[in-house]
């Protein structure tokens, strides 16, 4: 808010438990006018908040989540089926949601790209990361003598 972004939504004095008030806490909170120079725009937050900035086009809306340290997950929202899958194949980050909430299974990767994590959870690619492959060739027939 310092930078100018607007809260439209929730914001600072999320009502808390009884032995919480130490901690930091925020109730879900919609943030507008928020720009690409912005700390709320270019960090990485774990909480219930979300950034409105405007754009024009789909291809301006995925240079602006592009520009980014971060990559965990996205959100597109649109009728667009077309406009749909081009952005989530342009899109830099390893999760993304179309029309949905995300949603994540067992079997599916759970990840993303740039700093955002040290590779990806679930599924079988999360396998490669716990594991070390070697190749061992072993040849079980008889040694022969050396001639000589």
């Amino acid at each position: 808010m310092e930078e100018g972004a607007v809260p439209l939504v929730g914001g600072p004095g999320a009502a808390v438990s009884s032995g919480l008030e130490a901690g930091n806490f925020l109730p879900p909170t919609i943030f507008d006018a928020v720009t690409p120079g912005m700390t709320i725009a270019r960090e990485e937050i774990f909480g219930p908040v979300l950034c409105a900035m405007s754009f024009r086009t789909p291809e301006e809306a995925l240079a602006l989540a592009n520009d980014s340290d971060y990559g965990l997950l996205a959100g597109v929202w649109t009728r667009d089926l077309s406009v749909a899958l081009r952005m989530a194949r342009g899109l830099e980050a390893g999760m993304v949601s179309v029309n949905e909430y995300p949603v994540t299974f067992p079997q599916t990767p759970f990840g993303g790209f740039k700093q955002s994590g040290l590779g990806f959870e679930q599924g079988s690619r999360a396998l490669e990361f716990y594991t070390r492959q070697k190749n061992v060739s072993v040849n079980f027939a008889p040694a022969r003598p050396s001639k000589g």
